[in-house]
């Protein structure tokens, strides 16, 4: 019987340092999921869609990344915005606009700011804010999005964080960390606005959602849609991409 009794116990701990090795912090699991849509580099072509009740238009762009502190997004259609620039490095925001031969440091007043006509904002198209960094998380639970177990993780930011939310409810599937929707709060606890992550398929090599809808809660008939025609992660590109000078050339 003591040994029984000890082989029980051997056993039981065994469960326990296993399930401490492999459960995964909310932090954790918000890392995994932008890793896996962003990598350690990234090349894409992108269409966005801006949705009004009484019109539509279409952004045809490019974008390369390099961690969190580097980021380039080059317009290429329509016409009259072919080759104007974004450029995020380290803290600084740049807008290169080649009608009038001019640069723009973007001031942090900007950020909040809708981006291209759109429903993002400059930060999340530029990302000043960083997912990882930027927030404390909290694990509420789980939830089912469009079929997917997902984990519900609610997002935090720190108080110096350049951040106009005052928290974010992430969905992330269990089984390949996508990340599914995210609902924004404001600090009256009123949601202002939803992504939500759909059309999963394989690009790149890796299992992503590749259209992104953001929906304004306040103004009815009007979204944007982020679409993924190509993506292509851990490209051989260095920080001297992201310079100012290349971003006035870069096709």
């Amino acid at each position: 019987m003591y040994l029984i009794k000890k082989v029980a116990v051997a056993v039981s701990l065994f469960g326990l340092m296993t399930l401490s090795a492999y459960a995964q912090t909310a932090q954790e699991i918000v890392q995994e999921a932008y890793e896996r849509m962003e990598g350690e580099s990234s090349r894409a072509e992108i269409t966005m869609q801006i949705i009004r009740p009484s019109w539509e238009r279409s952004v045809s762009m490019k974008s390369w990344s390099l961690g969190e502190d580097y980021s380039m997004i080059l317009i290429t259609a329509p016409a009259r915005d072919e080759g104007t620039a974004f450029l995020m490095r380290n803290n600084e925001i740049w807008n290169w606009l080649p009608d009038v031969n001019r640069t723009i440091k973007m001031p942090p007043s900007m950020m909040s700011q809708s981006w291209m006509g759109s429903d993002f904002s400059n930060n999340d198209l530029v990302r000043e804010s960083s997912i990882v960094t930027d927030y404390t998380y909290e694990m509420l639970g789980d939830s089912t999005v469009n079929g997917y177990d997902c984990y519900k993780i609610e997002m935090i930011p720190k108080p110096d964080a350049p951040i106009v939310w005052a928290r974010v409810v992430s969905y992330i599937s269990k089984d390949d960390y996508l990340h599914l929707r995210a609902e924004y709060f404001d600090e009256d606890d009123y949601m202002l606005r939803v992504m939500t992550g759909s059309e999963v398929q394989e690009m790149g090599g890796r299992l992503i959602p590749t259209r992104m809808e953001m929906n304004p809660m306040d103004d009815e008939g009007h979204s944007t849609v982020i679409i993924y025609d190509d993506i292509e992660f851990e490209i051989d590109v260095s920080e001297q991409f992201f310079s100012i000078q290349n971003m006035k050339r870069v096709q």
